[in-house]
């Protein structure tokens, strides 16, 4: 047989192994009462086990390898942390394992209890030539219980790790919600394609200072396209040279230097996308919803939160533009379903997730999960692939989850921490 360690932790872990007549290698009777909660950081791989070796009950710490040379290998011997190990697990018995106090561990071998289905199953999965995911012949069979609850314990672990960049985002605005939200939203905003200069713009010019302005739309309008580098050179038309006479006044009076203008793409964008338009929705948002991330935490209800975004109304002027000094046939600059649909995932549902975490309140952990659980799914080829091969995908719950999982586990073939993979194994 061949495979890793992590192979022989899974088979310990569900005691998947012949338990009839189990010894130790020196010939004593063992029952395994509890194989212990795995460990996944330094020191012996399984603690709080519990073991009846002949007439003696054990608790403690059991430690896993291949052969039991490997104890030495790793470099055991000559670590506190080993001393207290009560049962060694090895799938080859090569060498006693006496410890420099003279204490001989008592040890398991499982060479020949490891049954060759459960084996071979799992061979498969690691070895096999998949196209896709290792488990793609059999994902489809799993049934929707353990999709579920995995799939949730995989999209907790996804928004846990995105949540890091807003609590350290957080802490460089000193503990300020308000800023930070706005901050990510503005990137958002950017969708992929202008994320970076959205995010520049937003760092540029604190929401506080916007916020002096909440009752004068052109002044809103004239800070948010100054800093974006859009009011400099020569403006023919009057709204973007009203904006301009405003920006340069409160230029002088902040000390505002704007990003650079070229930082801008508009190159295979649709124009409704173009990024003269972004900001027009992204400053009417500003001048209309003042205090948004309270809002946010206040609304629960996801047609409220989507009228955030839905209710926005730009400046007439960009009616039939979409650049300055540009005319254009007239059409709408509202912001779309699909892209509202965006920043309620990418923003609102990290926020409410990252606030809960923070506060260590799960009503807001639970509000974000459903949130996700009301928008549709995004369209990838990662999800087109799942879809393929027999799995019901309806949500963004089950999208964003379906990402982590392909990222984080299939790819790296991760499948004996998978509960997907196990419940594979396990069914045979």
């Amino acid at each position: 047989m061949l495979f890793p360690e992590d192979f022989l932790h899974y088979v310990w872990k569900f005691r998947l192994f012949e338990r009839t007549g189990l010894q130790t290698t020196d010939g004593e009777e063992l029952e395994v009462l509890s194989a212990g909660m795995h460990n996944s950081d330094s020191g012996p791989d399984f603690q709080t086990a519990r073991v009846r070796i002949g007439d003696t009950v054990w608790a403690g710490n059991v430690e896993v390898h291949i052969t039991s040379s490997d104890w030495q290998r790793h470099g055991h011997t000559t670590d506190d942390s080993y001393s207290n190990v009560i049962l060694h697990v090895v799938y080859k018995d090569d060498k006693p394992l006496v410890l420099p106090n003279g204490r001989r561990v008592p040890t398991l071998e499982l060479q020949n209890r490891i049954p060759d289905d459960l084996y071979n199953r799992y061979h498969k999965l690691i070895f096999g030539e998949q196209t896709i995911i290792p488990c793609e012949a059999n994902i489809g069979a799993v049934d929707g219980l353990t999709m579920y609850n995995w799939l949730t314990r995989v999209l907790v672990e996804r928004l846990e790790k995105r949540s890091e960049a807003v609590i350290n985002a957080l802490n460089l605005n000193r503990g300020d919600w308000e800023e930070t939200f706005y901050q990510f939203l503005a990137a958002n905003f950017g969708f992929k394609t202008n994320a970076v200069p959205f995010e520049l713009l937003a760092k540029s010019i604190p929401q506080l200072t916007l916020a002096k302005h909440k009752n004068n739309p052109l002044q809103i309008e004239a800070l948010i396209f100054g800093q974006a580098g859009f009011l400099s050179g020569e403006l023919k038309d009057e709204y973007p040279r009203r904006l301009k006479a405003e920006y340069e006044f409160l230029q002088k009076k902040y000390k505002l230097t704007p990003i650079e203008n070229h930082l801008w793409k508009f190159m295979r964008l649709r124009p409704q996308n173009f990024p003269t338009i972004r900001l027009a929705q992204f400053s009417s948002l500003i001048v209309h919803s003042n205090h948004l991330f309270s809002k946010v935490l206040e609304i629960k209800d996801v047609k409220a939160l989507r009228n955030l975004f839905s209710e926005i109304k730009v400046n007439d002027y960009w009616e039939n533009h979409y650049r300055f000094d540009v005319e254009s046939a007239p059409s709408a600059k509202n912001m779309g379903a699909a892209s509202i649909d965006i920043l309620l995932l990418n923003t609102l549902a990290l926020f409410l997730f990252s606030y809960g975490r923070h506060n260590q309140n799960q009503h807001y952990i639970n509000r974000s999960l459903k949130l996700l659980e009301h928008l549709p799914n995004e369209t990838n080829n990662i999800i087109t692939d799942f879809v393929n091969l027999g799995v019901k995908i309806n949500t963004a719950f089950e999208s964003q989850a379906l990402l982590e999982l392909k990222n984080n586990y299939c790819n790296h073939k991760k499948c004996l921490q998978c509960g997907v993979g196990n419940k594979i194994l396990k069914l045979g």
